[in-house]
């Protein structure tokens, strides 16, 4: 090609789109371009936007960086402009007609024609899953399956995406050695739903099986789930979690509410008393587990009563780490079908930051249990006045972190340490370097 091009793709929303972005970045980097990934100076021949499409404050991002492409474009400071991702598989014929500045665009599976349309030459042999690791070379996501089959009624994701699809699991482990041999050691698992994982190739849920075969990889430290659904749960994937020291002792399962009337509503295919024995039964079978969960304020059907059960729902589960949002009315869905959204958005606002207080005060009374106990963490970065590290409870981006004080010897980033808990705060921990 001679002097290679460049193309700068940008990331938004979730892992699961930047596995994506990941795989593209690698096609496109085995066909000779130079790839910039979130570039803080985006100045390619070619700038990909990888969209997101769940809510409405993340399309509305997706949209106003389209917009800010489009007058760099004009002003000749990018060359084309390529839409993909899950707002442009969603939207296709409305942006198409609404943003005629955009050189191409694509759907959320088609990524691959862009290869096409820039006549790259990708080798036969390069593998489906192989792609070019963007986060810190320590840590990486795994993607074990696409879509959902869930429904739940204020949710665009089955839209979007389509049905449940997994990915096989002799696929999945080929994908986790090459990436061992590239210096992973923390496995992300992610899904929009890990509890169906095997049940449209296997006939049944196989998350257990799944977990158990990539914890006896050689090089796999840890392994972290992420997005299971409370409904069906997998239960023969705790005793798992139970027995491997490499899977980490968390989960990440959204909840969204604890009121039958409003569970009901958004049709979750779960109860609270259900819920609550599910909390139980999973803290029982795997001591000292993390729980993460992501509550939603203001559906349809939340009313006084129905918030003030929610509250006091927070208070008796004590999540060690917990997301909340507020609703927001997507099109085509059951709930923009069928409910009116009649909860004020300064009431929802109102609730939001209620329950996210609730949790402040929780996570602070958690984390300062923690004082004077030693833990083991994975270093991310190093600041100037401290490495940055998590430990097995904090997943990458969304989770707190732990503040460690510089050792004489310095630290290696991606190596493990232990780390003594001096000094706690709601959502950091911070410490210093215990030799053990």
């Amino acid at each position: 090609m001679g002097k290679k091009k460049r193309i700068d793709i940008i990331t938004l929303g979730c892992s699961k789109n930047l596995v994506d972005t990941e795989r593209l970045s690698h096609r496109l980097a085995t066909a000779g371009y130079e790839v910039a990934n979130d570039s803080d100076d985006v100045c390619g021949e070619t700038v990909i936007v990888n969209t997101c499409g769940f809510i409405g404050d993340a399309k509305q991002e997706s949209i106003d960086t389209i917009l800010e492409l489009v007058e760099a474009k004009k002003e000749g400071r990018v060359g084309r402009i390529f839409v993909m991702g899950c707002l442009s598989q969603r939207y296709f014929d409305e942006l198409k007609t609404e943003l005629p500045e955009v050189d191409r665009f694509y759907g959320k599976f088609d990524w691959n024609g862009i290869i096409d349309d820039l006549g790259a030459a990708v080798p036969p042999e390069v593998k489906p899953y192989e792609r070019r690791v963007t986060t810190p070379s320590h840590y990486a996501y795994l993607k074990i399956s696409e879509g959902c089959n869930r429904f739940c009624a204020f949710c665009a994701i089955p839209l979007i995406t389509g049905r449940h699809t997994s990915v096989p699991m002799e696929e999945l482990e080929e994908e986790v050695r090459l990436l061992v041999a590239k210096g992973v050691k923390e496995f992300n698992v992610i899904a929009q739903d890990l509890s169906s994982y095997g049940v449209d190739i296997y006939g049944k849920p196989c998350l257990a099986e799944l977990i158990n075969r990539l914890a006896g990889i050689d090089g796999v430290e840890w392994i972290r789930l992420h997005y299971a659904y409370p409904a069906q749960f997998p239960w023969d994937v705790l005793p798992v979690m139970a027995k491997h020291d490499n899977v980490c002792k968390y989960l990440d399962i959204a909840l969204q509410h604890i009121s039958d009337t409003v569970l009901a509503n958004m049709r979750r295919h779960i109860t609270k008393a259900e819920t609550m024995e599910l909390i139980e039964r999973i803290r029982r079978e795997v001591p000292g587990i993390c729980l993460r969960t992501t509550l939603m304020v203001g559906f349809p059907g939340e009313g006084e009563a129905e918030f003030e059960e929610l509250k006091e729902f927070v208070k008796w589960a004590r999540f060690d780490r917990m997301g909340a949002f507020a609703y927001s009315e997507e099109e085509g869905t059951y709930a923009a079908n069928n409910y009116a959204d009649i909860i004020p958005q300064e009431v929802k606002e109102a609730r939001l930051a209620e329950i996210m207080e609730l949790q402040e005060e929780i996570s602070l009374e958690l984390n300062e249990e923690k004082i004077g106990k030693t833990l083991k963490v994975i270093i991310d970065r190093e600041e100037p006045d401290f490495y940055v590290g998590r430990t097995e409870c904090d997943s990458p981006e969304v989770d707190p972190e732990v503040l460690v004080r510089k050792p004489s010897g310095g630290l290696k980033i991606g190596e493990f340490t232990h780390v003594s808990i001096t000094e706690a705060l709601p959502f950091e921990l911070v410490g210093e370097v215990k030799e053990v």
